[in-house]
């Protein structure tokens, strides 16, 4: 699960991943041959020196009259150390073990182990060398080598061994395995980091790319402009052929929306018209349905041109003109009561929509809320994350129960009959901030009036 989740992450990730599942098991089997290739070597050429000091003592030794051998005179002091590492011995079989004829100073009291073999392999072998390893006087591990050959005037052959303590040619081994490992971890560092840059600059056009599908989105763009590499451009073309289909489809909404308000609203002006230059009960009737008609007409068509506007891409309003502006014009329509809008919003912070919706559900907001208030209205907007934003518009008026206020957000609902209106505008709002993908919250405001907040998608960026 973890591997599959690795796998399908990233386009970098994984090209790194695939050469990282290349490069690691070949530089650890190259390290692993190297030191299995010097180790071959160092005991080839220890074998070697073995070799030679058997074949020193078989080609040197004499036979005495009565059968014994007189081993040579060796010159290598060590031979001659106790227990000093290097050892040497001539014997013979003596059943299925070996009897020592002779031996050097340094095994002292003790005998070289014999070849594990046995006798019947070794006399397999007869003249040619055996390598074995074995283990000295004082335990430490040996290389030894026997080579059984048969010498005139003896009826048993003579066993010439000569071993030497392999600790050291360990050792060598062991660092070339740590200094070569050392040196592959570097080298394979040093692959990994170039093929780190190789991919960033490699995939830079698909970043580039991913940017420019953002600044669209969010509308700071309204195609894609940049120049990329053969394999990217037909994706950049159909993204833009992509972009135009979309912005055509929501044209078109927008045009077909405008021809049937015109197409309804027309007869019911002329309704409206008739029953007013013929009054009586009839024409009270027309007058009431065709005004309910009309509401009914801009309710739809009002949700209709929100989720056209909805569907486009790249709009980007600021919030802060959005707000200076309504401000400015409330405080003067309501100057009678000396209103005061306190507004406050970043520079930076847009909303992803059309200038005109924010228009009209922040100014419904802001109207009822001086409607209602006792003079002072604040007003606050702020990013709540990198895709939404919220608008929070507090009173100082009476407030709103609890319990009314899932009622003023209905089509028509109307709490106070003593100021004029229609009833349509928190139920405007709502509507309207549904379309985008966001809403409408009611709660008790910090200066004892009502709290409206405004839930919206944020442009990024």
């Amino acid at each position: 699960m973890i591997l599959s989740d690795l796998w399908r992450g990233s386009l970098a990730r994984r090209l790194v991943v695939l050469a990282a599942i290349w490069s690691v098991p070949l530089l650890a089997g190259a390290g692993i041959a190297q030191t299995a290739l010097f180790h071959q070597a160092a005991v080839s050429r220890f074998d070697d020196d073995l070799f030679d000091v058997a074949n020193g003592l078989y080609a040197s030794s004499t036979i005495d009259p009565d059968g014994s051998v007189d081993a040579p005179p060796l010159t290598d002091s060590r031979a001659t150390r106790a227990y000093s590492g290097k050892y040497w011995e001539i014997a013979e079989p003596n059943g299925s073990n070996l009897h020592a004829l002779s031996r050097s100073r340094s095994l002292w009291d003790s005998e070289l182990g014999g070849p594990d073999i046995g006798l019947a392999g070794l006399k397999a072998k007869a003249g040619k060398p055996y390598y074995y390893d074995t283990v000295g006087p004082v335990h430490e591990p040996l290389r030894a080598a026997a080579l059984m050959v048969s010498l005139p005037g003896r009826p048993q052959p003579v066993i010439f061994m000569a071993a030497e303590d392999r600790s050291a040619l360990e050792a060598d081994a062991s660092r070339f395995a740590l200094e070569t490992g050392v040196f592959l971890l570097i080298l394979g560092i040093g692959l990994i980091l170039p093929i780190l840059i190789q991919v960033r600059v490699g995939l830079q056009p698909l970043f580039a790319l991913r940017r420019e599908i953002a600044d669209v989105r969010t509308g700071r763009a309204d195609r894609l402009k940049g120049r990329y590499p053969s394999e990217l451009t037909p994706l950049a073309e159909e993204l833009n052929a992509l972009v135009e289909h979309d912005q055509e489809v929501v044209e078109r909404q927008r045009a077909h929306v405008g021809n049937l308000a015109h197409a309804l609203k027309t007869p019911i002006s002329v309704m409206l018209s008739e029953a007013e230059l013929n009054p009586g009960p009839l024409a009270s009737v027309v007058t009431r349905q065709a005004e309910a008609m009309r509401n009914h007409v801009d309710h739809h068509l009002r949700r209709a041109r929100a989720a056209a506007r909805a569907q486009g891409l790249g709009e980007r309003t600021p919030i802060a003109p959005i707000l200076e502006e309504l401000a400015l014009t409330l405080e003067r329509i309501f100057r009678d009561r000396d209103m005061e809008i306190d507004w406050r919003a970043p520079d930076e912070l847009c909303f992803l929509g059309e200038r005109q919706d924010l228009l009209e559900m922040a100014g419904n907001v802001l109207e009822n809320a001086c409607k209602y208030s006792r003079g002072r209205v604040r007003v606050v907007a702020a990013a709540t994350s990198p895709t939404r934003l919220s608008l929070r518009v507090e009173d100082n008026g009476p407030g709103l129960p609890p319990e009314a206020r899932a009622e003023v957000l209905k089509r028509g609902a109307r709490l106070d009959e003593t100021e004029p209106g229609s009833g349509l505008g928190l139920s405007i709002v709502d509507e309207l901030a549904r379309a985008y993908g966001g809403g409408v919250t009611l709660a008790d405001s910090a200066m004892g009036g009502l709290m409206v907040t405004l839930e919206l998608p944020r442009a990024e960026g």
